[in-house]
């Protein structure tokens, strides 16, 4: 259900027909997760929505599209639920979108006691596709983010327990994570001869609810710069759907196309030298595996 590489006039309504396929969207009670939900529930598709509140996600769940959508619990946060909420998927699927996560937030420990940028944002998607890879059919995308240009990953100290803690800089480390995390999977699917690919994409400058743990001085600047530049929930998920439809190549990263990546239709960019660091991406994953416990199930 793949078509053509073309940014001319892409907007979400463009989905090819999604009848009969399945998608998995983390993080899918609001923001981009949402709108990606209510993307595919129009064509077709059905949603299987994990989220971390099923409660909250609940009163979503009317003001979607009719179709099949289902609601199922997952604090990446929690590697006893990745591993409960992998246990449950027991049917294959098309589409696995890691988008939840979290930014800007004090200095926290996730339930296994790893920083709570690190351990959601990358950690958490690392195990649940690992998990999850034996029933993925067509391919996996994440979403990282522009922020990772700025950033450094060390992985000597990747939890903060022996630097100065800075929750930008853990929020970027985790995001260079997420794209070395797409780098390293497609090389094992390409070598496994899989046919699954691993995408990534960023959303720009897009109003979702990753800022609610700022400060009220900064939200208020935020909120200022935001209706200057900042594009829509809907229009941020427009890179996340461009790379989970289109036929493009393994380990693309697709973002918007305007200035500064802020805003526009999505095509494919460029991202920071160090996010193409293969040998860095090699390590990374090992130590993951060693962190999480879970390993590339394929080859």
């Amino acid at each position: 259900m793949t078509s053509s590489l073309t940014t001319t006039a892409w907007a979400a309504g463009q989905l090819p027909p999604q009848d009969g396929r399945t998608v998995i969207i983390t993080g899918a009670n609001s923001g981009i997760g949402l709108e990606a939900t209510r993307a595919f529930a129009r064509a077709g598709a059905r949603v299987i929505m994990a989220v971390r509140d099923v409660e909250r996600a609940r009163a979503t769940a009317p003001y979607l599209p009719p179709g099949a959508i289902e609601l199922r619990p997952l604090d990446l946060a929690d590697l006893a639920s990745v591993r409960a909420f992998a246990t449950c998927v027991e049917h294959p699927f098309d589409i696995l979108i890691n988008n939840a996560g979290v930014a800007n937030v004090p200095l926290s420990r996730t339930a296994d006691g790893f920083e709570t940028h690190f351990g959601t944002n990358h950690l958490g998607h690392f195990a649940l596709t690992n998990l999850l890879l034996p029933k993925i059919t067509d391919r996996v995308v994440t979403i990282a983010s522009n922020a990772h240009k700025s950033a450094t990953l060390d992985l000597t100290d990747p939890n903060w327990e022996r630097r100065r803690y800075r929750s930008p800089a853990a929020y970027g480390q985790s995001k260079l994570a997420n794209l070395l995390f797409t780098l390293e999977l497609q090389s094992r699917l390409t070598a496994a001869g899989s046919v699954v690919r691993a995408l990534a994409a960023h959303p720009g400058a897009a109003t979702t609810g990753l800022n609610r743990h700022l400060g009220p001085a900064m939200k208020a600047v935020a909120a200022i710069v935001g209706r200057l530049v900042m594009q829509s929930g809907t229009d941020g998920a427009q890179p996340a759907l461009f790379a989970a439809v289109r036929d493009l190549p393994g380990a693309s990263y697709v973002g918007p196309d305007g200035r500064g990546g802020r805003r526009g239709r999505p095509t494919l960019v460029s991202r920071s030298t160090a996010a193409q660091d293969t040998d860095l991406a090699a390590r990374l994953w090992d130590l993951s595996e060693r962190l999480t416990a879970t390993s590339f199930p394929l080859g």
